[in-house]
């Protein structure tokens, strides 16, 4: 009655949370075999479990047995491609180990740092905004991979700068970014990225599992959305609210795959930092200035913030979202 009352509907499925969450622990405990994913779809009771090219037929039907000792509502599927990390060693933005993608601006109240993919590069990583090495936009701090998959960078000036809670994607376009949050299967999210740009899709899965070739990361959300080498650490949102930063996947833009984010509310209590975020917009009927920081209105686009004229990164390296040293393709971090 109290879910009635509240709008939604309530819905007997056959398999609890708890069985779902279970099965994921099956095959957590399982021999791992790189190449394979699993996620939980709560809308369809569900478990999907799913391997790339690289998995042979002998280790596809030990895993099957795994699946079929669970239960049947472990669904075995195949995935075109291979499931790796975005990370590349192209330009415009890198360090040593390649080149990623920004997420966003976070803050722990004395210095300014940018949130993004723990496999970009490992504590101590140095980061530039150009090739020659000559625009240093800070080094990592904290990173956490395999395992998880965040990582922090602290700004170098100490300060992300102008439009910091701005998350750039594209043509002189941002997003305001209001909060973080955790998404739901269904929801369509968006994501943008220092190669390929702007791109949008559906959660398919929740507490997703993928074993890379470097390592397992757990706990991440699954996705229909694209991604390329040199996407990795950038942002996941829906509506200004703040969901992942790119992990990995399968496929690519031309021809479609899975993509997995880590959850930034995760990384923010692991860090202990916060996002910088844009002041909730004033009521403007009475000719009022609105607030933020004027990129755009709260989880929508706009063109012209000084913090989100960067090209198609990710949220803005020396400046919120794009700006400053992200000229290069959208504001980027490590590798």
């Amino acid at each position: 009655a109290e879910v009635r009352r509240a709008g939604a509907g309530a819905r007997l499925v056959r398999h609890s949370m708890d069985e779902l969450r279970s099965a994921g622990a099956a095959l957590r405990a399982a021999p791992r075999v790189p190449g394979t994913a699993w996620a939980v779809d709560y809308r369809t009771n569900r478990v999907t479990v799913e391997a790339d090219s690289s998995v042979s037929a002998a280790d596809w039907d030990r895993l099957g047995r795994v699946a079929s000792g669970i239960g049947s509502f472990v669904r075995m599927e195949r995935a075109p491609g291979r499931f790796t990390t975005r990370l590349n060693g192209a330009q415009p933005i890198l360090s040593a180990g390649g080149r990623c993608s920004a997420g966003f601006n976070v803050t722990d109240g004395r210095d300014d740092f940018l949130l993004t993919a723990g496999h970009c590069g490992p504590k101590g990583s140095a980061w530039f905004a150009s090739g020659a090495g000559d625009r240093r936009l800070g080094d990592t701090v904290a990173a956490s991979f395999p395992g998880s998959d965040f990582s922090l960078v602290r700004y170098a000036a100490g300060r992300a700068g102008q439009g910091a809670d701005v998350v750039a994607i594209g043509g002189g376009t941002g997003v305001r970014i209001m909060g973080a949050g955790d998404p739901v299967v269904g929801q369509r999210v968006f994501r943008s990225g220092s190669t390929s740009g702007l791109h949008d899709g559906k959660v398919t899965g929740l507490d997703a599992t993928v074993n890379y070739p470097e390592g397992t990361v757990s706990g991440l959300i699954r996705t229909t959305v694209c991604a390329e080498p040199g996407d990795s650490g950038g942002p996941l949102f829906s509506e200004g609210i703040v969901l992942g930063v790119t992990s990995g996947g399968s496929g690519d833009c031309t021809t479609g795959g899975t993509t997995f984010f880590q959850p930034v509310p995760k990384a923010l209590t692991a860090l202990g930092v916060r996002l910088i975020v844009s002041a909730p917009a004033r009521d403007t009927s009475g000719g009022g200035d609105g607030g933020g920081s004027g990129a755009a209105s709260a989880g929508g686009v706009s063109g012209g913030g000084s913090g989100a004229s960067g090209a198609s990164g990710g949220a803005g390296v020396g400046s919120a979202a794009g700006g400053d040293a992200a000229g290069a393709a959208g504001a980027a971090s490590p590798g």
